[in-house]
């Protein structure tokens, strides 16, 4: 067995699809998809065609700096969101992977006080995740290869994250 699992970019379809028809099926109709950056803007994205929801807002955050090497805590950088465009909204938070849930966790606390509701949409989860997802499409323990990031950028910046 491969200590990675991999998605293709056909999988990811799949996977999103069936993601989308797991928030259907539950009845939830969010205002607002808010994406994790990066990862989570793949998912958002097929997630707001699939659940025709247009509005579609982004939490750029920093955590991963490596394979499985991260900073102490994760950091929410500029621009955050506004609260006063969350303001009552019931909230779908998409991401790639629930890892740690660390990530997770600093997105659904900043929407809490806020939103109307605020549930979680993951491609993968992982079994130590301290956020659990409503909405997992699979779980698994091993690191993922995802097709936006298996591949080195095409260009090179100071301090770059390769495979994160």
């Amino acid at each position: 067995m491969s200590d990675r699992e991999t998605l293709t970019w056909e999988l990811f379809g799949s996977a999103s699809r069936e993601l989308a028809e797991q928030v259907a099926a539950d009845g939830y109709r969010p205002d607002i998809i808010l994406s994790i950056a990066r990862g989570g803007l793949f998912v958002a994205g097929a997630l707001g065609y699939a659940l025709d929801v247009k509005n579609l807002h982004v939490a750029n955050v920093e955590f991963y700096t490596g394979v499985d090497e991260r900073l102490p805590v994760p950091i929410m950088l500029p621009p955050v969101p506004n609260v006063v465009d969350l303001s009552g909204a019931h909230v779908l938070v998409a991401d790639d992977v629930a890892d740690t849930g660390a990530t997770l966790k600093l997105v659904r606390d900043f929407c809490t006080g806020h939103v109307a509701d605020v549930r979680c949409a993951v491609v993968y989860e992982k079994p130590h995740s301290t956020v659990q997802c409503e909405y997992v499409w699979r779980r698994t323990d091993r690191w993922i290869n995802f097709p936006w990031s298996t591949q080195p950028p095409v260009v090179e910046r100071n301090g770059q994250v390769l495979d994160a």
